[in-house]
């Protein structure tokens, strides 16, 4: 019996002590997980914070006279770009949907009753149907003049400070390879001033002078990119008042009649 009950005792024992090593060796694998994505952790705020560093580093390395004025284009390039996509997200409207609602109030009250309808709608498509249904008293052909004539005034409208992008996309790289032109030439009067050909002369100059210049392409990829998106969407809108200007007139026609 008592043979039985060392037996058992040092089997417990064993099972405590196996136990308490697992529970050590778990608690030293969290330990170590933890320390490896502290470290991780660590090593990506500081590659992080070298980023912004090595950008704003960059940018005073430039100089100010040209990496200001390529900002400068930065953000009024930035300011329209933004400008006109929040005007063309208002502008864009449901062209199936206004027309299903004009031929309704035209069946239902007249000319009248869609110029009412119309008066509470907005958007360029809107106010084109609006100075269409305006001229129908005189006449179809009238109304759809009108039509077009309004419809230009529109375009004109969605496509506003849309130039100016454009310039500011061409002055950005233009005002970065001027900022390289002159760094070099400031390089070469340095060696000319110190009568000898040294690296270390040569190789700061050419730096800060190809700074500008990046940062004028990037400045230039930038607003390139909102450009493109803004015209893609005016040409989209204007499609749509065409379409939506020819099924107006078709609908005038069938009124008439």
């Amino acid at each position: 019996m008592k043979k039985v009950f060392t037996i058992l005792t040092i089997v417990a024992m064993m099972f405590f002590v196996t136990s308490t090593i697992q529970a050590q060796a778990e608690n030293a694998k969290t330990e170590v997980k933890k320390e490896i994505k502290k470290s991780q952790n660590d090593q990506a705020g500081e590659k992080k914070a070298s980023f912004h560093q090595e950008l704003k580093k960059r940018f005073v390395e430039g100089g100010p006279a040209f990496m200001g004025i390529v900002l400068l284009i930065l953000i009024l390039g930035l300011a329209i770009a933004i400008e006109r996509i929040i005007y063309l997200s208002f502008a864009d409207t449901n062209t199936d949907k206004l027309l299903n609602e004009v031929e309704n109030a035209l069946e239902e009250g007249g000319v009248e009753e869609a110029k009412e309808l119309l008066r509470n709608k907005k958007g360029p498509i809107a106010s084109i149907f609006y100075e269409g249904l305006e001229r129908m008293d005189e006449g179809v052909d009238a109304a759809e003049k009108a039509v077009i004539s309004y419809g230009n005034v529109q375009v004109g409208q969605l496509e506003k400070n849309v130039s100016w992008l454009a310039l500011f996309i061409a002055l950005a790289p233009m005002f970065g390879f001027m900022g390289t032109v002159i760094g070099m030439i400031e390089a070469f009067d340095k060696i000319e001033a110190a009568g000898d050909m040294q690296p270390s002369l040569v190789a700061g100059g050419i730096k800060v002078a190809l700074l500008t210049t990046v940062f004028g392409l990037i400045v230039a990829i930038i607003l390139q990119v909102f450009y493109n998106f803004i015209i893609a969407k005016i040409d989209s809108i204007v499609n749509k008042m065409e379409d939506a200007s020819i099924s107006l007139v078709d609908m005038l026609v069938q009124t008439k009649k």
